[in-house]
């Protein structure tokens, strides 16, 4: 998957505080991903995240 830095995420499942988007704040081995409803920032391996992904948005 072509995922870049800036990239808004819709995974499949929501966080806690509702929300189904996060932004990309680092890409790797891992991916460092930051709720756009609340703020809170996760750290995940690249596989896992990669099968949680519904829809990927481009930064404009």
């Amino acid at each position: 998957m072509d995922i870049q830095v800036g990239d808004t995420l819709v995974l499949k499942k929501p966080h806690p505080c509702g929300s189904f988007e996060w932004e990309v704040l680092r890409v790797g081995a891992d991916f460092r991903l930051k709720c756009l409803g609340c703020g809170h920032q996760v750290m995940g391996p690249r596989s896992r995240t990669e099968k949680k992904i519904k829809q990927i948005s481009r930064k404009a």
